[in-house]
């Protein structure tokens, strides 16, 4: 049986450290400006954005690469999601995210991915890296184009004929 004694000061300590950790929320305790200013500065701007599409659309090559298209099909869908997010943050950059990608390529390269076929999702894959490309040189963030995930290739991409 547990002393009585110690159940009561097991549930102080508790109480002390629930009490303790809400006094120093970062968001709770602070007034409505402050907390908007940190969530702001927390949620960073466009680059954040930027950091996910960059990090889905490397693995929707290698998903392509493995012949995984579902996987490459849920990267694609999410990198739409994640530029829409990036732009309601910094909407500046909305018009050529919506120009250059989100209603040019983007959903035609969704559908050619939810489709299936290997031979096309490859010869068409050099499209959709144009246009990322050609938003970063709209964007004035050029330098963007210049790393791996833009200079790869995959086996049989834009090859019209790779299936032959």
């Amino acid at each position: 049986m547990i002393p009585r004694t110690f159940v009561m000061l097991f549930l102080a300590s508790l109480l002390a450290m629930a009490s303790h950790a809400h006094a120093d929320d970062w968001l709770v305790d602070a007034d409505e400006d402050t907390r908007a200013e940190r969530l702001s500065s927390y949620l960073g701007g466009f680059s954040s954005a930027m950091w996910e599409v960059g990090y889905r659309y490397e693995h929707m090559l290698q998903a392509i690469e493995d012949d995984n298209f579902e996987l490459a099909t849920y990267h694609w869908d999410k990198i739409g999601g994640a530029i829409r997010g990036g732009y309601m943050k910094r909407p500046g950059r909305q018009a050529n995210s919506d120009a250059l990608f989100l209603d040019a390529i983007w959903p035609i390269y969704l559908e050619t991915l939810k489709a299936g076929d290997g031979d096309t999702i490859r010869s068409q894959l050099p499209q959709a890296r144009d246009a990322c490309m050609a938003c970063h040189v709209a964007e004035d963030v050029e330098f963007m184009n210049n790393q791996p995930m833009f200079t790869r290739t995959l086996p049989g991409e834009g090859d019209a004929n790779a299936s032959e």
